[in-house]
Parts: C-alpha cells; structure tokens; sequence
C-alpha cells in the first residue's frame, strides 16, 4: 500500500509517499507489528521518483521484503513547496531530521531500524544526519558525494558557481541557486563526520559514473573502518552510471542492496538473541 503525504517543516511542507509492506495476517498481527523504516534521501536538484523511477522501484522492491519505505522531496524540488536554492546543505540536513521526526510519530515504525538511504548529494546529507542524529541506526550510500562543494560545481559548472559568487545569484536548470547554498556546501565535509556514525553501512557505486568519482566509495569506506563500532560493506557496479539508468545495472544495485539490507537485519537479530 502506498499512502500520499505531506510533512511539515519551518520551510514548507515537505511531499513524500510513504510505502507500507504487506503484512501477511497468518504470519503476523498487523496492530503488533513494527516494521524496519527506509527513508529514500534524493539527490542534486531530484525528486522522490527518481531518473527512470530509480526510487519508486526501490521502495517497491524492499517493501516486497517487509520493509517500510518513504521517499520524500526536499524542499524546493518535486511537489514540496519552498525554494531549493535558497537554502543550502544545512536545510537539507534539517529536514531530514524532520522526516525522521514524523515517521517516529507512526506506530508501526519500529525505532530501533531506522535506515537512511541517500543517493549523490542525497547521501552527503544522509552522513551528515547520522553522524548528529543517533535516531539513525543504518546507512546506505549510493553514488554519494563526499566533497560537496567541488561536486556540485562540477555539475552546475566553474562559471556558474562564479557568477553566484559575484551576483549572489545564478539559475541553473530553473533554480535559483545563491551564493548561501555554496558557502553552505564549503563547510560541510563528510568524510570527517563518518567516523562519527556507530552504525552499519552499504556503500554501492557504478564505475562508469561520470558525474561522482567511483573512488569516493572505497575512501568511504576506509573512513567507516576506521571506527570502532559498526560494520561497512561495499559493492562496485560494473558499467554502472550515476543513476544505474541501464536495466541490468538498476537490478544489480537493488538485488544487492535488499541483500544486504536483509542480511544485516539477520545479524542483529542474532546478535540481538545471543546476548539475551
């Protein structure tokens, strides 16, 4: 079942569908049962849906293994209201912590197996939530910046970032993007905040991504090992772009991060049983 929402936030309301599994009534009580949550954190100037449907496929795809999702638009972008441009890595972070506050307001949410899954810059602001917001129990990072400055001039172009410095000012692709969202995007940095998460991390990347380098992925994950805690696993995708737009490289990235997701629920309940 898929629910239509709206999320207030200080910014504006934020538009989400929230994904609900289907509960099998002679294996479980629907009234009892808390389900492990999803929350899909879209990338640099994306939607909910995602390019190809990248996160509606996604939702369906881990709600068929008894996970509850919800995907969201960040302020500014797909059916939310506010201004994308005017804010800036900050806003995105505060809002999904917003989220995370709502969906913790749904009984069937169970608190202990909030996951936040962040695609590009989407997953820049999925670390940084985490490594503040201890809500937050598991990562996945698909594609995900990790120097949010010089990723995003590199999308929107040195010129462009330029005329934005200068003018306070530049449109791109229709969004107005200020020179508060790229001083924003400077003083963020996530690969120093990941040593800050104790959770379980999935790290995913094409290496035909031309858009975030795929070496990000293995730096990534030399940051989550260095912890003390938590466990980080990572998949590189043969000839897989930045938005896995090919049908073989798309069920690659889904078989194997359900996989994993289900996995990792096995091993902490396991875990879980044996220190009981």
């Amino acid at each position: 079942m898929e629910h239509y929402i709206e999320i207030p936030t200080e910014h504006g309301d934020l538009a989400a569908v929230l994904h609900y599994p289907l509960a099998d009534s002679q294996l479980e009580d629907k009234r009892r049962c808390r389900w492990p949550l999803i929350i899909i954190c879209h990338g640099f100037v994306g939607n909910k849906i995602g390019v190809d449907r990248l996160f509606v496929k996604a939702a369906r795809k881990f709600n068929s293994s008894g996970f509850m999702v919800l995907r969201f638009d960040y302020g500014g972008c797909g059916e939310s209201s506010g201004d994308y441009g005017a804010g800036g890595l900050d806003v995105l972070v505060e809002e999904t912590r917003r989220v995370i506050d709502y969906a913790l307001d749904i009984d069937c949410v169970d608190p202990h197996r909030i996951i936040l899954l962040g695609h590009s810059l989407g997953g820049a602001a999925a670390v940084l939530t985490a490594a503040k917001d201890s809500r937050v129990k598991t990562l996945v990072l698909w594609s995900s910046v990790a120097q949010p400055l010089n990723d995003i001039v590199r999308i929107v172009g040195e010129r462009n970032y330029e005329k934005a410095i200068s003018t306070g000012k530049v449109d791109f692709q229709g969004y107005a993007f200020t020179k508060v969202f790229f001083d924003s995007l400077a003083k963020q940095h996530p690969f120093q905040h990941a040593s800050k998460f104790n959770g379980d991390v999935f790290i995913a990347h094409g290496t035909s991504d031309d858009v975030i380098p795929v070496d990000y992925c293995f730096q990534y994950q030399r940051m989550f090992w260095l912890r003390s805690m938590g466990q980080c696993d990572k998949e590189v995708i043969l000839q897989a772009d930045h938005t896995y737009s090919s049908m073989e490289s798309t069920n690659v990235l889904l078989n194997k991060t359900n996989e994993w997701l289900l996995t990792n629920e096995r091993r902490k309940k396991e875990w879980n049983d044996w220190t009981i």
